[in-house]
């Protein structure tokens, strides 16, 4: 047998033997079921269900959260070429522990908003079977429509899926935004986005780069929101850069102060400052609209510039690279404390706190 041969269909009831199972009416008439006897088996009362458009549930009952999360990707995922319906025929095993048939990835599909942040592993979200809508996200140009419990949301650009137990997700900063569209409740916009920072799931820039690309930064309760949201990365950023100069043995700085020259006027507050080696510390922690993005960023190099022509080495880090990289930063701050030596003396300025 050649790759190109045609695999015969395999009989259905060997398909649902000891399995809940989703298929497509396309995938059906492949293991020759016709749309007639299709609708017969879904009749009130019958072995089957139609649980969204061409999307069938091979077995009676409510469906489980799986087989819900499984047959909005099969209702969206787009149709593989030849005809053989979408993606993947959905497996959910009837108990825990049991096997799998593999699983191809869905195409041009993933699951967004509450659901994803729920399968991210979210506390603040609402369990999947207290779900009214799953939200699936889509490219702008598919023809799709929201139906049921199904909830079309669609982008330019779809962002690269995490699989979660066989479920592609949207990225936490995408799935945040998609599902901050559709709340109005401030506080429980405030929740999210702190616990996205709080737990480690994303970095706050990420976040406000998604609420200003789907345009929610004109919205106030989410401006109030995107406030906390930035106050808790930064201390969450602090903390780290605490550990990383105790963990790594950098001499201790002056913490959060404000520098000027004598008599002179204010250069601008740092996060630590090596008055012995006129080495500052900038802690980047930035996440607010694109417009004052370009202002604070000019600001921010004029004070740069302005130190470094005093003879202050600036040295600038963000919330990933400590986060994820402390060793390597500590390492870039050591490095610039042991050239201080070779440096021309700085300017003498005045620290005070901040």
């Amino acid at each position: 047998m050649t790759h190109n041969t045609p695999l015969s269909p395999r009989p259905l009831r060997q398909l649902t033997d000891g399995r809940r199972r989703l298929m497509t009416t396309a995938q059906l008439r492949a293991h020759g079921v016709s749309a007639a006897e299709a609708d017969a088996q879904c009749r009130p009362g019958g072995p089957w269900q139609q649980l969204l458009p061409n999307v069938v549930l091979l077995h009676p009952g409510p469906p489980t959260s799986d087989e819900r999360l499984h047959a909005v990707l099969l209702y969206a995922a787009r149709e593989r070429s030849g005809g053989s319906g979408p993606g993947v025929t959905a497996s959910v095993p009837v108990q825990p522990g049991g096997e799998d048939e593999p699983a191809a990835p869905y195409t041009e599909a993933m699951v967004t908003g509450l659901a994803a942040l729920t399968l991210h592993g979210f506390s603040t979200t609402p369990p999947l079977p207290s779900l009214e809508v799953i939200d699936v996200l889509v490219p702008r140009l598919r023809r799709l429509r929201t139906t049921g419990w199904a909830r079309v949301v669609r982008t330019a650009a779809l962002p690269s899926a995490q699989l979660i137990t066989g479920v592609p997700v949207a990225p936490v900063a995408r799935a945040l935004a998609d599902a901050v569209a559709e709340l109005t409740d401030a506080g429980v916009v405030r929740r999210l986005l702190t616990e996205a920072v709080r737990d480690g799931h994303c970095e706050p820039a990420a976040v406000v780069r998604e609420l200003n690309r789907a345009r929610l930064l004109s919205r106030p309760h989410v401006v109030d929101a995107v406030d906390s949201l930035v106050a808790e990365g930064r201390a969450l950023a602090e903390q780290r850069l605490y550990r990383m100069v105790r963990e790594h043995g950098l001499p201790e700085p002056l913490w959060n102060v404000d520098l000027r020259l004598p008599g002179g006027p204010h250069l601008g507050g740092v996060d630590a400052f090596w008055p012995e080696h006129s080495v500052a510390l900038e802690l980047d922690t930035r996440a607010h609209r694109q417009q004052e993005d370009e202002a604070l960023r000019a600001e921010h190099a004029r004070k740069r510039e302005h130190l470094e022509r005093l003879g202050v080495t600036v040295v600038h880090l963000t919330p990933r690279k400590v986060r994820d990289r402390p060793e390597h930063q500590a390492a870039v701050v050591r490095t610039a404390l042991m050239a201080a030596g070779d440096r021309e003396p700085a300017a003498y300025v005045v620290v005070l706190p901040r």
